[in-house]
């Protein structure tokens, strides 16, 4: 399960090792400093992954940043919280790039509607996860 973590939105996306595809499934919202941890765990019951891979932003000179903090911490709690393994991937200008690939969508005609801020972080996260799963696939098979 891939996460692109963010201090008002945590997108979240599904995929696999086998398929080396990944899809967007869902925006949680973060409020005041805290996940919307329920709805993660339902996530979680939903798609039962084997692995967490959570988004690490920074700069583009690659320095730590408020945000890459939050992003640790916020894997280091899901991971004891879920009792699941968590992997940490480069996520620089995934937003940027998930941006894009929507509005390119849209403009193609195979988008309808706007693109909103809630749509984003989904994509997001399938960037996210399709980076890793490139770095990883090996034909092991193993879902995430």
């Amino acid at each position: 399960m891939g996460i692109d973590f963010g201090f008002r939105r945590i997108g979240v996306a599904v995929g696999s090792l086998l398929s080396g595809r990944a899809q967007p499934v869902a925006s949680v919202d973060h409020r005041n400093g805290e996940p919307d941890w329920q709805a993660i765990e339902g996530l979680l019951a939903e798609w039962r992954p084997a692995l967490l891979i959570v988004g690490l932003p920074g700069t583009l000179e690659g320095h730590e940043t408020t945000m890459s903090t939050a992003a640790r911490q916020f894997a280091d709690t899901a991971g004891a919280r879920f009792q699941l393994p968590v992997a940490m991937v480069d996520e620089q200008l995934s937003s940027a790039a998930a941006h894009d690939a929507l509005r390119e969508e849209r403009l193609q005609g195979r988008r309808k509607r706007r693109v909103k801020k809630t749509d984003i972080d989904p994509v997001a996260a399938r960037l996210i996860l399709e980076t890793w799963i490139n770095e990883h696939s090996s034909g092991s098979g193993t879902g995430s």
